[in-house]
């Protein structure tokens, strides 16, 4: 199967995951994309494979070659975001790409300028699929899963490539941050794993922010605004007071490369109650922790003013980077480094201003540094594709198989 059908495919599913739910996987349509994938997996000749009561999916691709070389797997996640609707998603296939402005939505007047989006300029010449402009396109994370399923299907048709073990995992929930929650790292028994979930086809990762939710919980004291002076303390009006006492400079627009951030992901509220929530991310921990200070600091100012205990602060580790736990195992960069070389690829050792399943993997014993997929502007309906680059992305996994084993012939491509 072409590797852009089998992604169309994918992205026919709608699996958004849920940040409020309290099952696993958060959204049951998750579970319809895990089965078709279990049934996919067996018919290219898989083994073990079965998606577990949490909606993982775990196969392997049998050793051929008396157990040789490293047992490496790879993971991708199988729901889309919870930021923008991943329903009824209708791609658009643009063929040899121009580097011209693409119109997505003429009557919603959504384009994809290159002069506002750079990552055009890297696909020019490629075959890439866009959205109507009307959803997210859900190549984060289901161009992972096709790179990973379409280095599955030639393996299952070259029965002469020789290699190890390889596992495969999908996950759920990673847009929620609770894609390893359940995961089995015994059943996987891999040495190690790579995710590919990722921008540009040549990026390698293996350091991300360390990532903190904050919740701020305000109590207001709602009195008849006629007969409120000197009674009323407006929990909505404490809310926005709360956020202007934050540092602006560490507000998400104003950051970049390795610079922190803490974003305001929800306000709500009226004049008894309100909430804001936050996600709150740093490369260095002790940076992390002087901005989760300063909520605590904020928290003890604003309580001490009104001289009521108003202002509570709550805080919760989502994960930690994974550099901490991969400068421990500079083998697995370096054979990615090769094979992306020998591919024609120039890596583009890049840190992930954001997180993935590897992180958290990593600290639970599978070192696990991340791949790109092909994949840009994530998250909503600027989202596109290379399909070029997924093509690529199945040769790098190929010619990480085949060094891995020392003794093969070249990969006929």
């Amino acid at each position: 199967m072409k590797i852009e059908n089998r992604f169309l495919k994918y992205v026919s599913f709608d699996t958004q995951s849920d940040p409020y739910s309290t099952t696993s996987p958060s959204s049951k349509k998750q579970r319809e994309l895990g089965e078709f994938l279990v049934e996919e997996m067996r018919i290219l000749g898989l083994v073990n494979v079965n998606i577990d009561e949490f909606g993982i999916v775990y196969g392997t691709i049998p050793s051929n070659n008396n157990h040789q070389g490293d047992v490496i797997g790879f993971i991708a996640h199988m729901d889309t975001s919870p930021d923008a609707s991943g329903k009824d998603v209708h791609p658009q296939i643009i063929r040899e790409y121009d580097g011209k402005c693409i119109t997505l939505n003429q009557p919603k007047d959504i384009y994809l300028d290159p002069q506002e989006f750079h990552d055009l300029y890297d696909v020019i010449g490629h075959d890439i699929i866009t959205t109507d402009g009307t959803t997210l396109l859900g190549a984060d994370d289901k161009a992972g899963i096709a790179i990973i399923m379409s280095m599955a299907e030639y393996l299952y048709k070259h029965p002469e490539f020789k290699h190890n073990d390889i596992q495969i995992a999908f996950t759920p929930d990673e847009e929620v941050g609770r894609g390893t929650e359940h995961f089995d790292i015994k059943k996987f028994h891999a040495d190690y794993a790579y995710t590919l979930d990722g921008g540009h086809i040549a990026e390698l990762s293996f350091e991300n922010f360390n990532a903190y939710q904050v919740i701020v919980d305000i109590e207001g004291k709602s009195i008849h605004p006629g007969t409120a002076k000197n009674k009323m303390i407006n929990a909505a009006n404490l809310a926005v007071q709360f956020d202007q006492l934050l540092p602006a400079q560490k507000k998400p627009e104003y950051t970049e490369n390795y610079d922190g951030f803490h974003h305001l992901s929800l306000i709500k509220g009226n004049c008894e109650k309100a909430k804001l929530e936050y996600i709150v991310r740093d490369y260095d921990f002790s940076n992390l922790k002087q901005q989760l200070n300063d909520f605590k600091r904020i928290q003890a100012y604003l309580n001490s003013y009104y001289g009521k205990e108003l202002v509570t602060v709550s805080m919760k580790e989502q994960y930690l980077n994974m550099k901490e736990i991969i400068e421990n195992y500079p083998n697995i960069v370096e054979q990615v480094e090769t094979a992306m070389n020998d591919v024609g690829l120039k890596p583009r050792i890049t840190p992930i201003r954001g997180g993935t399943d590897g992180a958290t993997l990593s600290f639970m014993g599978l070192p696990c540094p991340n791949l790109g997929t092909g994949g840009f502007n994530y998250h909503g309906p600027y989202e596109f594709v290379s399909i070029t680059m997924m093509k690529k992305g199945v040769e790098l996994l190929l010619r990480l198989l085949k060094n891995n084993v020392y003794n093969q012939e070249t990969i006929p491509f």
